[in-house]
């Protein structure tokens, strides 16, 4: 029997579209002072917060904000039927410690950087399924803990290339629910590993953005539609370089989306803060799409909006021996409700 929700290769429709019930952003000083930071919910001023480690101080970044995504949808820890969450470090720690200190049924992912858009697409499909009534997300990453895992310690003072970003410090919560009020989540592309070649650790951009555009043009071909659908098409954390090494990807598949396309790595920081090439880490898209996007829908804004989760799947092993950094992307169209 064919799937009835399945559309082309690798999209899927919901046919009860489930609604963003809430959402809560936490951020650290240098994405508070960028200029999304009156877009945020709460900004931290100490890296540590007040914690002994700065994994301690994600892993309570984590979980204060999906604390706070559950307090503002009007529910309680024992209405959510699941939680979906990861983070950067390994082992996904930060969302395995804040799922025991939560005490909900929980399935850890990990998807690199495109962790919040898997969460999105995958607790959709629980609730249009008719497996779950409320989901709790979650994705969280910091600057000090992924340099020191995935490059060098902060400590050690390494010359950062300008094509380089900056791992953003913050942590996002989403309530996806059955009904409520909000914008509703209505289809998901889910992406393949692309890999062509990219090797270097620091340059995330260039392993990213072949899976971001292999994503958006099956997303179109899956679906019929064309970028005037769209109000914006929004990707996770390319940053400069990668963002305009999709663009050139699409365009040289006919697909032009220049006029509608952005990036939440390059929303995150201004320039004469000094990131380089923009925001990266899993928080980046988390804390844009859970704040300004949200935001900027139920201003009115933004009507039928096409976000794309990257990540860049590598490991501090993988890069010590030489292997290539394959990309992934996940695409979610988020529609006004």
């Amino acid at each position: 029997m064919a799937a009835p929700k399945k559309i082309g290769a690798q999209t899927r429709w919901f046919q009860n579209p489930p609604v963003i019930l809430a959402c809560a952003t936490i951020v650290g000083e240098k994405e508070g002072m960028g200029p999304l930071g009156h877009t945020f919910d709460k900004v931290i001023m100490d890296s540590y917060y007040h914690e002994k480690s700065w994994e301690k101080a994600e892993q309570r970044m984590l979980q204060e904000a999906m604390q706070m995504a559950v307090e503002r949808a009007g529910l309680s820890l024992k209405d959510i039927d699941f939680m979906l969450a990861g983070d950067l470090l390994n082992q996904i720690i930060s969302a395995n410690y804040t799922a025991r200190n939560l005490e909900v049924p929980f399935i850890g992912l990990y998807g690199a950087c495109a962790t919040l858009y898997e969460s999105m697409a995958l607790g959709a499909m629980l609730i249009d399924g008719g497996f779950a009534e409320y989901v709790l997300i979650g994705a969280s990453s910091h600057y000090a803990t992924a340099e020191r895992q995935y490059r060098f310690p902060v400590e050690q003072g390494t010359q950062r290339p300008l094509y380089a970003q900056w791992t953003v410090t913050g942590a996002a919560g989403m309530v996806l629910a059955q009904q409520g009020a909000g914008p509703v989540i209505t289809h998901a592309t889910i992406g393949k590993v692309v890999d062509l070649g990219q090797q270097d650790p620091m340059n995330m951009g260039a392993a990213m953005a072949p899976a971001a555009a292999d994503t958006i043009m099956y997303h179109f071909v899956d679906t019929g539609r064309t970028i005037d659908y769209y109000d914006l098409v929004i990707t996770g954390d390319l940053g400069t370089y990668g963002k305009e090494l999709a663009q050139r990807i699409l365009i040289n598949n006919g697909y032009d989306i220049t006029p509608r396309f952005t990036d939440c790595g390059v929303l995150v920081y201004a320039p004469e803060q000094d990131a380089h090439a923009g925001g990266s880490g899993c928080a980046c898209s988390a804390v844009v799409t859970c704040g300004y996007l949200r935001q900027e829908m139920q201003k009115g804004n933004y009507q039928h909006v096409l976000g794309v989760g990257t990540g860049a799947l590598l490991s501090p092993c993988s890069s010590l021996q030489g292997e290539n950094i394959p990309g992934i992307a996940h695409a979610v169209v988020i529609e006004a409700n």
